[in-house]
């Protein structure tokens, strides 16, 4: 995997806090910002597709799939679940 080297500005906490996991890890400290940055991207992803989802479902549903919902917790409860959809 390609490298680019980069200069940044962190507060000097952070910039302390990190110094001290990479000695601890015994990783170089430029790791543990990779790994930081590699957490958040994935993190960020993951709350961009939820909301993706969450809006495709925010479509109310047609009459029909209204009906067949209503009937699949009808049965549920009957079965006695406790899982209500």
């Amino acid at each position: 995997m390609t490298q680019v080297k980069t200069a940044i500005s962190i507060q000097e906490i952070l910039f302390e806090e990190t110094e001290n996991i990479a000695r601890e890890m015994q990783i170089p400290r430029s790791q543990v910002v990779s790994l930081a940055l590699e957490e958040f991207i994935q993190r960020y992803r993951n709350r961009k597709l939820l909301k993706e989802i969450n809006a495709a479902y925010e479509v109310p549903a047609t009459e029909n799939e209204a009906e067949s919902l209503e009937k699949m917790r009808s049965h549920q409860r009957r079965l006695g679940g406790d899982e209500v959809w």
